[in-house]
């Protein structure tokens, strides 16, 4: 060989050498050197991306413990375009499954066009149902199944609720993004979700990262009783269609503690497809609607002028059909003029005149002080999202006016929602003592129970005052051989049928029917009250609700357990 074929050897092997040590010092950089971080940064770009991890939410029970919430699994579809090999074949495969045209998933399954950068992640569709998505993971693990690389199949928790409309307005519902709307859904939201933490989701199916555990939510048992929900429901639903009425609610509270036993409106709506059901459906109007109660509203008016002293049972007033406050004339609901009254007889009658009498008597400063007691043109505060507060104006307000004094005393003039009224009316079935309504049993949390206990909202009346007002309340439906009497037990209660305010006046056609009842009217288990919006068959409350509450009741007792009076009684008397 001569010595300048040797001399280029050696410089080739120089060559090599010195481009090989290159390499692996490039090599040594790359695995250790500064840059490190930057590839690592890159890959986790690629490769994973952040969520959001959801703990189980709490699920909700009746007081009995009967489930009325619980969780589900649905599946949201999406794709990391960087790895997905077979756009064309996935799209067909997806189009079958969720019968959804090829061409529409082909453009979102295709890689962006050059020089356009391709999101990490594209959404497909959420939700995809259990049984789908399975199906896709299936494919998907499948050694032999479509090419389906790329394709994010990711499980999450849907709300369910087993009775459908059963309590809906009362639970709320929630949506997809985890948050509760309406109910106690919203109200105890932070409650149900717990805590949830933000963890890495890995494209690559083999690299796996641990993520932190999220809080998981708690328990919630209500006061609502299911039966006794059903039972409302029932009774509602048949008032309605026999009434013909266009909307109405039913509530039922035991007065002694406050808890909510039953809170049913119509129109109602399905929570577990609440992207499809009508909005205006999804409130509770029983908590937010509000109305002006009429003739209900003279037990708040009665109770007040007992409690100030102005009158007595045995008071009497000399009834013309016709009295004027500032300027305003009032007349009795049938126009007639009733003679001389006592106070029982006005409730009997549920006279206007003699409503309006007894609170010119009191005086606007007694009255108004009194109906504030009660809680009028304030919010209960129960736990339930959107309560209303409900409207009294007093005097000195822009919109008062002196005739306020007689028409506000016959329930015109004033709002209330349902469960504001219901709560004023409950001081006088429980000796004087208005209690916080609510629907929150206890808390179940990780082992922990919270139970509620029952608080006092306001005590507006003495106990003499709630038991003589109770017992004219018994004598007046017993006098009137209401519809909503049932035999074997006492009962106390009041009609109501209220105008419906319009433009330039009320409606003299359409009217809201009501009544309040309680009983046993000596130690009352429950007070009820019913509410018909727009009844045709009548516009009368004693000829609508009355006979609804008395249906009702005749179930109720029987439901709650609750033997005929001298049954009783005679229990009582025997210490048993």
């Amino acid at each position: 060989m001569s010595e300048t074929l040797q001399g280029r050897l050696r410089l080739l092997l120089v060559i090599f050498s010195v481009l090989t040590g290159l390499i692996v010092i490039r090599l040594i950089s790359l695995q250790f050197g500064s840059s490190v971080s930057f590839f690592e940064a890159q890959y986790e770009l690629a490769s994973s991306y952040p969520v959001k991890i959801i703990p189980p939410r709490g699920r909700i029970f009746d007081r009995n413990g009967e489930l009325l919430a619980t969780n589900d699994v649905q599946y949201a579809l999406g794709l990391s375009p960087n790895f997905v090999t077979d756009p064309e074949g996935m799209a067909k495969v997806l189009a079958a499954m969720l019968d959804r045209p090829v061409e529409e998933l082909a453009a979102i399954t295709r890689p962006a066009p050059a020089g356009v950068d391709a999101a990490k992640y594209v959404p497909i569709q959420k939700p995809v149902s259990a049984e789908i998505g399975e199906k896709l993971l299936a494919m998907q693990r499948d050694p032999k199944g479509p090419d389906l690389n790329g394709l994010i199949i990711e499980p999450f928790q849907t709300r369910t609720y087993p009775g459908g409309t059963l309590a809906a307005n009362v639970l709320g519902f929630v949506s997809y993004d985890g948050k509760g709307y309406y109910g106690v859904e919203e109200f105890y939201n932070e409650i149900l979700s717990g805590h949830p933490v933000v963890g890495i989701k890995q494209v690559v199916p083999f690299d796996v990262a641990l993520n932190p555990a999220p809080d998981q939510g708690a328990d919630l048992y209500l006061t609502i009783d299911r039966d006794i929900q059903f039972l409302a429901q029932e009774t509602l639903a048949n008032a309605l269609q026999l009434y013909g009425g266009e909307s109405g609610s039913i509530t039922i509270m035991d007065p002694k503690t406050g808890r909510i036993l039953a809170m049913a409106v119509s129109p109602t709506y399905d929570p577990n497809n609440f992207l499809t059901e009508p909005e205006a459906n999804r409130a509770n109007p029983a908590v937010s609607a509000q109305f002006e109660p009429g003739s209900t509203f003279k037990i708040i008016t009665m109770a007040s002028a007992l409690q100030s002293g102005t009158v007595r049972p045995e008071t009497t007033y000399f009834d013309t059909g016709y009295i004027e406050v500032g300027g305003v004339g009032i007349a009795n609901w049938n126009g007639g003029a009733w003679g001389t009254q006592d106070m029982t007889g006005v409730l009997q009658h549920s006279l206007n005149v003699g409503t309006a009498w007894v609170s010119t008597h009191m005086g606007p400063q007694k009255f108004y002080d009194h109906l504030t007691a009660f809680g009028m043109g304030q919010a209960t505060n129960i736990d339930l999202s959107g309560e209303a507060a409900g409207m009294l104006s007093r005097p000195g307000d822009s919109n008062w006016y002196e005739s306020n004094l007689g028409t506000n005393a016959f329930g015109q003039g004033v709002a209330v929602t349902p469960i504001q009224l219901l709560a004023a009316a409950s001081a006088v079935a429980n000796g004087g003592a208005m209690m916080q309504p609510h629907v929150l049993e206890r808390v179940s949390d990780g082992g922990v129970v919270h139970t509620t206990r029952p608080q006092v909202l306001g005590r507006p009346i003495s106990a003499d005052t709630a038991n003589t007002l109770s017992a004219m309340l018994a004598v007046s439906l017993e006098r009137e051989a209401s519809n909503a009497l049932l035999p074997g037990y006492r009962l106390a209660g009041k009609t109501g049928t209220a105008q419906i305010p319009i433009p330039g006046g009320y409606d003299y056609y359409k009217t809201i029917a009501t009544f309040i009842g309680w009983g046993p009217a000596d130690d009352p288990r429950f007070i009820v009250l019913i509410k018909l919006d727009k009844p045709t068959a009548s516009m009368w409350g004693s000829e609508t609700a009355a006979p609804t509450f008395g249906e009702m009741v005749k179930r109720l007792v029987v439901l709650m357990k609750i033997p005929p009076d001298n049954v009783r009684q005679a229990l009582a008397a025997s210490g048993q």
